[in-house]
């Protein structure tokens, strides 16, 4: 992973881009494989871990009738991170994640694996469903980072 954090922070270099992160079932590991990437700090702004639900409303301003409604494991909740992020931070890209890393937590609705990736490029806001398997935490965790900055790479 550490190759795609390499290239994701000297693409966002190179365009002058800052990036900010709003994670949940991923616990920092998002900002942690930027973070550890040297000059890194060139780019990268705000890594906040919202776990909970109280968190994501009280930090992030997520609209309680979002996550009563759809749940915070949902695209809707996802959307509202990123936005709300955005006025946090001033990040030209920002990215939040939330989802069901499991072993447990998991419904026929809402599997374990399923993941909302989103990000925000200026005024551009893309949305993705994700649903990871083997089903084990860390690769979910790790798959997940994976793809997000995968989705980084290919809008800058």
């Amino acid at each position: 992973m550490n190759k795609i954090a390499k290239k994701t922070v000297n693409k966002l270099k190179k365009n002058k881009i800052k990036i900010s992160f709003a994670e949940s079932c991923t616990g920092g590991m998002l900002s942690s494989c930027i973070t550890s990437v040297s000059g890194s700090s060139k780019v990268f702004d705000v890594g906040l871990v919202t776990y909970s639900n109280q968190a994501k409303i009280r930090i992030l301003n997520v609209n309680k009738k979002i996550i009563s409604k759809y749940g915070a494991v949902s695209k809707e909740c996802c959307e509202n991170m990123v936005k709300n992020l955005s006025k946090i931070s001033k990040s030209k890209l920002n990215v939040s994640v939330t989802g069901i890393a499991g072993p447990g937590g998991g419904t026929k609705k809402k599997p374990v694996g399923l993941v909302f990736i989103g990000l925000k490029n200026g005024n551009k806001i893309i949305i993705k469903e994700n649903r990871f398997k083997p089903l084990n935490r860390y690769s979910i965790q790790k798959k997940t980072v994976k793809k997000a900055l995968m989705m980084i790479l290919s809008i800058i």
